[in-house]
């Protein structure tokens, strides 16, 4: 008897390890895939960064492609503006948005030389949200504002960022010889056609569709009219602490001084 009860032990022992054993391999099989599928989409996030995707219809069917979310490139010499530039209104309406701030005046006096005190009044709308440095803002930048305030109507221009203090040398923003701008309900395809047509050979024009504005500059010299699309939204690509906001406008040379 006791022998017998052994045989039955045992063969329950060995039906249960076995049930054991074929339930875990599906188990195992799920935590296999699982591990697959989170590295493909690590693979295919790794390899779509800094990419966006881009979808058309093309013979009734539907395509997807990703494409750089930036693009960028020299301006073709031909498509350049050959003809000398008419003088502006000198008139210019400008908001600064992250300062909320506006100011509207013109930039020459009567007899067509340029005010200081105007342009001062504009220097410190560009100055630097970051650091309060106010810098004088090369004057041509100025004018090609005003050439843009007078062909869309008068309307007001919002400046998303103009000099930067806290930026790489590089940039011409750092240089305060470079504006990022929109104009409300004024397609910024429009405004950025038309910064193109203002172009003689050294500017710097962009067009950001993500945070809708535009982006002119004057260029280093020597250095070829280029053209760009960014898709980025604000703040991509800035990594670590932001910079405090000085409340304080520190009003160092070489910025303009208002003058009677």
């Amino acid at each position: 008897m006791r022998r017998a009860l052994l045989v039955v032990a045992a063969a329950l022992a060995f039906a249960f390890v076995g049930a054991v054993d074929a339930d875990a391999k599906p188990r195992s099989k799920a935590k296999a895939a699982a591990r697959d599928s989170t590295y493909e989409s690590a693979k295919r996030l790794q390899k779509s960064k800094g990419t966006r995707k881009e979808c058309g219809s093309r013979n009734g069917k539907r395509r997807c492609k990703r494409v750089a979310m930036f693009q960028g490139h020299n301006a073709n010499k031909s498509t350049l503006r050959t003809e000398a530039l008419a003088k502006p209104s000198g008139d210019v309406w400008l908001r600064a948005e992250n300062l909320a701030e506006e100011t509207k005046v013109n930039i020459y006096k009567a007899d067509g030389s340029f005010d200081d005190a105007a342009l001062a009044k504009l220097d410190n709308l560009f100055r630097c949200r970051q650091t309060g440095e106010v810098r004088a803002v090369r004057t041509e930048l100025y004018e090609q504002l005003s050439r843009i305030y007078d062909h869309f109507g008068g309307r007001k221009v919002v400046l998303i960022s103009g000099f930067r203090f806290a930026e790489r040398n590089s940039s011409r923003h750092f240089h305060a010889s470079a504006m990022d701008i929109r104009i409300q309900d004024v397609s910024i395809r429009e405004m950025y056609s038309y910064a193109e047509s203002l172009d003689g050979g050294d500017m710097g024009i962009g067009i950001y569709p993500t945070s809708n504005f535009i982006h002119v500059d004057y260029r280093a010299p020597g250095e070829p009219s280029y053209r760009w699309t960014d898709w980025s939204g604000p703040g991509s690509g800035k990594k670590g602490k932001k910079s405090k906001k000085k409340s304080k406008i520190n009003r160092t040379q070489p910025a303009r001084k208002p003058v009677s």
